[in-house]
Formats: structure tokens, C-alpha cells, sequence
């Protein structure tokens, strides 16, 4: 696909920030669009605006997932894109709840993993499908000061990595949206290490969605919306010592007053 004109979109967590952006450029794009959130009124809102259908609901859960599935069929006929993009971010280290790493494991990486589920039978019967993962420059790099966070956003990008190379020859498209801070919703709930960390150079969601759209025209599988995040990736791999070195610098920095 490099195109969404005419395609059946399922958009998770598209009741804000990224996601609501996504479908609202979906749609003026051209797409058919199901708007899926856990919050039923924000679904719904977005959803009146690109024309589209909300299907309220859990985007984690096996149950949520078969549900929203199922009704995007109906809807849509076929799903050709499905962006999982619902995602929370907790704050701690190995002393976070069980219940902060828990549901972190269940929205961030299982999430992915039960939509792929049910969607590769049809997609691999028919030769295409795409799958686009918002995963986080976190799951390139790390997030200092939210564990439950940084790893499974690690194992998320993981998953989307082996879907991409395990399909891509039997016509399945997977990429990974791996953007810095972005003022949604969830840049608060990052805590202060977010805030001092990103918010300066955070970006709007609409400019992910610009950058969504010029990574489904050029088949990319990291769509990057900080440029500069491709430069400290290659950092990070070249020097891994230093890269540590730098990043406990960056831990020092946030615990001083």
C-alpha cells in the first residue's frame, strides 16, 4: 500500500492525540475509517468528524480485540490497514506495580500481537495487509525514569520488526511510528522525566500523521517523525558504552532539584 485513498482503516486509541490526527488524516485522504478508543464518547466525537465509525472499546483485551475486528469487517468489508496505536505510559523502575507493568505488557506489546493474530489468515489468503505499529522513539532508544515504558516499547518494536521480515514476502506491509515527545494526552502522564526531557521539542500530533503519510508512500518500515532520531539510533549502535554514559548523565540531571 502506498496509498490510504479507498483502503478500510481500523485507527486504536483514536479518540486523541496521535491517533484521533491519524483518522482524521485517513479520512481526508481518502479511507474509510473505524475510530476505536476505550473512551466511547471521544471515539464517537472523532469519528462524526472524519465520517467514520466508532467502535468503542478495550484494543488490548482478546475479547476487545475479536470485537473491534469483527465489527471493522462488517463495516469496512476488508481491513487493509490496522494502526495500533492505543498505548499507556507508567512511571517507575523494578519498584512499579505489578499492575503499572501488567497492563503496560498488555496495551503496549499484546495488543499488537492479538490484532496480528486475527488479521493474518485473511491478509496472508489474499497477499496484502498492513500493519502499522505506534511504538515510540522510547523503543529505539530508552525513556529514563519510566521502565514499564521503555521496555515493553523495546518489545513492541521487537514484535513489529519480526512480523516485518517474517511477511514481507508473502505481501504484508509492517512499520513502526517511533516519534519523541508529542503533545497528546499521554506527554503528562509520562511524569517529570517527560517533561524535562521532551516537552520542549515535542511536535504536534497532526505532524506524526503528515509523517505516517509519507511513510506509507515510501514503504519505510521506521517512520520517524524527529529526523533526528535516525542519527542517535546509529549513535547508540556505533558506541553503546558511551551512549550508556550519556544516558546515565541524563539520569543524573533529572534526580538534581
Amino acid at each position: 500500500m502506498r496509498t490510504v485513498a479507498g483502503a478500510g482503516v481500523v485507527v486504536t486509541g483514536g479518540g486523541s492525540g496521535i491517533g484521533a490526527a491519524l483518522s482524521r488524516r485517513f479520512a481526508a485522504e481518502g479511507a474509510r475509517v473505524v475510530v476505536n478508543d476505550i473512551n466511547a464518547a471521544a471515539a464517537v466525537a472523532v469519528a462524526a468528524d472524519c465520517g467514520g465509525l466508532a467502535v468503542p472499546g478495550d484494543a488490548a483485551s482478546e475479547q476487545g480485540v475479536a470485537a473491534l475486528i469483527a465489527a471493522a469487517r462488517a463495516e469496512l468489508g476488508e481491513i487493509d490497514l490496522y494502526c495500533a496505536n492505543a498505548g499507556i505510559a507508567r512511571g517507575g523502575g523494578p519498584d512499579a506495580a505489578e499492575s503499572d507493568w501488567a497492563d503496560s505488557w498488555q496495551v503496549n506489546v499484546m495488543a499488537h500481537v492479538r490484532a496480528a493474530r486475527l488479521l493474518l489468515p485473511d491478509w496472508l489468503a489474499r497477499g496484502s495487509g498492513h500493519l502499522i505499529c505506534t511504538v515510540s522513539a522510547a523503543g529505539l532508544l530508552a525513556m529514563p525514569g519510566t521502565a514499564p515504558y521503555s521496555v515493553t516499547k523495546h518489545a513492541a518494536l521487537s514484535f513489529a520488526e519480526w512480523m516485518a521480515f517474517s511477511y514481507a514476502h508473502r505481501g504484508i506491509t509492517v512499520q513502526a511510528i517511533c516519534p519523541l515527545g508529542v503533545r497528546t494526552p499521554m506527554l503528562p502522564r509520562a511524569g517529570e522525566p517527560g517533561a524535562r526531557l521532551l516537552a520542549d521539542a515535542a511536535i504536534e500530533p497532526e505532524a506524526v500523521a503528515d509523517a505516517v503519510i509519507a511513510g506509507i508512500a515510501d514503504g519505510r518500515f521506521l517512520i520517524l517523525p524527529h529526523p533526528e532520531v535516525a542519527g542517535m539510533y546509529a549513535g547508540r549502535a556505533a558506541d553503546p558504552e558511551h551512549w550508556r554514559d550519556a544516558m546515565s548523565k541524563i539520569q543524573q540531571f533529572l534526580e538534581s532539584p
